[in-house]
């Protein structure tokens, strides 16, 4: 009887680990619950122990690789057979096992297992198919990347349920799909090969169906979905009656149904509200122009950002904070303080801390608008934003504001790291009730951010620069930063926003406060 050693649960938001260290090797015996290998994720080091007591058969996930939840990691090989083998025929022995081992696979051939889209998140209901790895026909291991789909927040990679052949792709790049939806299917076993050799007579059609799509459209570098081309040519069709909304503007089957299905006059695309047409371009600058369609990323934040600017009466206030006695007290207390905790010591803690104060001051700054009601935050779920390769992503910290000094950095350098490499989930990005933005680290001197809806006030974080400033009637040169306060003046009148960055601003000038509450 043979054993499947599968990846455990990792825990919330983990989707994937890395195989670190096989503590066994194939031949082995093992015992129930003997640890056969250590996998890592983001966050822990899980150990996988042995379901079952046997002879660990073959390893499917090798050291480094890296895998999704319930991937097959290895095989245990239970009762009499699982015995080992003599040494001396040992090679010998696995010669003649393989081909048992290799019946399961054979006997599930011709098997079709259906790719899905995977659960995308607490409010997340479709993505669009951005890119496939995999061509029809090529050949794919379990877990190895098919495609790449993007949510409005986050990159999803979509690894192969099986391993197998690509026989079909049912959602074509730059098709929009809904969670669960199918995607595509792995055939498995015996009928793989079939399914293989079917492919190899599709490119002379397919590459009729593509150059008609581009002739017919008028884009040579863009080709249509071969099944947009087909729905096109049975509804009598021309592309250019048809608005593509793929990537690069190619033609999907959807927009062949919305086209076939709205009156001719209703199917010219009409300009965006948030649009503005392009001032005319020579033929010479266009031909060194560049055109990228934007990520769903991008148009989320893009459209957040101008709702946040239509919807809220958004007014900004300024200080400035002399950081000298902040400066101090880190370089008095920093090796100790890193030593002592695992992290730095820098300044986002402070000045966490001290919107936390002022915050239960000026209450307000840390509520939302509900219709006709204002609802206050008797808590602090902190948004710290973020700048990625992907483009701008605000994680929150929840319950801030009882969270010590070193508790926060851990927290900011964790959510920091994870928001780079685009691990982060959708509800470590939701419910945060303010923000701080810090964009000093890029060099910003002074700028007036935008308010995170339903959020009514974000402070922005600037450049520490010298200057000539005038202490006890002397003049001194001082590290000064110019705070911003921007924030909602449907909620926030100007004297609690100006009180507030007024108590933010005091506390960061003597630290002290913070220790006793003042």
């Amino acid at each position: 009887m043979t054993t499947e050693i599968r990846v455990p649960t990792l825990g919330e938001s983990v989707t994937e680990a890395t195989i670190a260290t096989w503590f066994k090797k194939p031949g082995d015996k093992v015992a129930v619950d003997e640890m056969l290998c250590e996998l890592e994720t983001d966050k822990v080091t899980v150990e996988v122990p042995s379901p079952a007591a046997g002879t660990l058969g073959e390893i499917i996930a090798a050291e480094g690789e890296t895998v999704g939840v319930d991937a097959l990691l290895a095989t245990i090989t239970e009762g009499e057979g699982a015995a080992p083998a003599p040494a001396d025929d040992k090679s010998e022995d696995k010669a003649e096992k393989a081909p048992a081992e290799d019946k399961p696979a054979a006997s599930d051939g011709g098997e079709s297992v259906d790719v899905k889209v995977p659960t995308l998140g607490e409010s997340v209901s479709e993505a669009t198919v951005s890119t496939w790895f995999k061509a029809v026909g090529d050949a794919v291991q379990q877990d190895e990347m098919l495609c790449e789909l993007e949510t409005d927040k986050v990159s999803v990679e979509v690894p192969s349920p099986a391993s197998g052949v690509l026989s079909e792709i049912v959602a074509e790049e730059g098709s929009t799909v809904d969670a669960s939806t199918k995607l595509g299917v792995i055939t498995t076993g015996e009928g793989a090969g079939a399914k293989a050799a079917a492919p190899a007579e599709a490119p002379a059609s397919k590459t009729s169906d593509e150059a008609s799509g581009s002739e017919g459209s008028g884009r040579s570098d863009v080709s249509n979905a071969p099944s947009a081309n087909k729905a096109m040519a049975e509804a009598g069709l021309d592309p250019s009656q048809v608005k593509g909304t793929g990537r690069d503007g190619r033609i999907m089957k959807d927009d062949v149904a919305r086209a076939v299905s709205n009156p001719a006059p209703a199917a010219a695309p009409a300009p965006e509200p948030a649009s503005v047409p392009r001032a005319p371009v020579t033929a010479e600058d266009a031909s060194r122009e560049e055109r990228v369609r934007m990520t769903r990323l991008r148009q989320t934040i893009a459209r957040r950002l101008k709702d946040a600017q239509n919807t809220a009466a958004i007014l900004t206030t300024y200080n400035e904070v002399d950081m000298g006695p902040v400066m101090e007290l880190r370089k008095t207390y920093r090796d100790e303080f890193e030593k002592k905790h695992g992290v730095r010591l820098g300044f986002m803690s402070f000045f966490t801390k001290a919107c936390c104060h002022a915050l239960k001051e000026v209450p307000e700054v840390n509520a939302e608008i509900d219709g006709t009601d204002i609802v206050y935050k008797n808590f602090v779920h902190m948004g710290v934003a973020a700048g990625t390769p992907q483009g701008l992503v605000v994680p929150v910290i929840r319950d801030v504001d009882t969270m010590s000094f070193a508790d926060i950095e851990k927290s900011i350098a964790e959510k920091g790291a994870r928001a780079r490499d685009g691990k982060l989930s959708m509800a470590e990005m939701q419910g945060g009730t303010f923000t701080i933005s810090n964009g000093g680290v890029y060099g910003s001197l002074m700028s007036s951010p935008i308010l995170n809806p339903p959020q009514s006030g974000i402070l922005g974080m600037h450049k520490i620069q010298d200057r000539p400033m005038v202490v006890n009637g002397e003049i001194k040169i001082r590290p000064m930063m110019y705070l911003a306060l921007s924030y909602d003046h449907r909620i926030v009148d100007g004297k609690g926003a100006v009180t507030f960055l007024v108590r933010v601003k005091e506390a960061l000038e003597d630290p002290r406060r913070l220790l006793i509450d003042l």
